[in-house]
């Protein structure tokens, strides 16, 4: 019987893909955990909708439970390894296109209160101000069929063109079979603000 009831929570068919990803449910001792599959919609909601944690509907379950999740899967590098894993077999099933990659740059304003974290500095936080104040700028490489292939964020008054060597160089994607990684399409698109001679060559 499908669990899908929400708009934004995970269809039958994308769970079966991503249940396997996920660490055991069931740990070695204590108490078993609250499903993944909720925890996800809850994380998801999130996501979707920008509020805290705190307001998460009851009905994914207790805020602090899917945030502390979120966090520890964070820190263990699950979301990443999930990330690498999907796009391997979107590649193996021929579903990524390596004739033109597109590259772009966008600033997302922060909160006045955003900054300031303890033991960081606005580089680690990704926070800096531009001409608009205070804010980030997410650096994004994508096929040619909009498929995101990797991501940096750096403070918001960083141009592309300093940014555009890192973006290049993450994003290798994992070929089935021995062999070394897919990394580099035919030809990338941006926009001037790629334009220099460093860049083409």
């Amino acid at each position: 019987m499908s669990t899908y009831t929400n708009r934004g929570d995970v269809t039958d068919t994308q769970w079966v893909r991503l249940e396997p990803l996920l660490p055991p449910e069931k740990p070695w001792t204590g108490h078993p955990n609250l499903p993944h599959r909720s925890i996800i919609y809850g994380i998801l909601w999130i996501k979707r909708t920008g509020a805290p944690w705190r307001d998460i509907p009851e009905r994914y379950g207790n805020w602090n439970t899917i945030a502390s999740r979120y966090y520890r899967w964070c820190k263990a590098g699950v979301w990443q390894r999930i990330w690498e894993t999907l796009q391997a077999q979107a590649d193996a099933a021929g579903r990524l296109d390596w004739e033109t990659h597109f590259v772009d740059g966008s600033v997302v304003r922060a909160h006045q209160h955003a900054a300031g974290a303890h033991h960081t500095t606005p580089e680690a936080e990704a926070l800096g101000r531009s001409k608009g104040g205070l804010s980030t700028k997410i650096h994004l490489r994508a096929e040619g069929q909009s498929k995101p292939i990797s991501l940096v964020l750096r403070v918001g008054q960083r141009n592309e063109a300093v940014v555009f060597e890192q973006v290049m160089q993450q994003g290798a994607v994992k070929r089935p079979r021995r062999g070394r990684p897919r990394l580099r399409p035919k030809r990338v698109v941006g926009d001037k603000g790629y334009s220099s001679r460093r860049i083409r060559e």
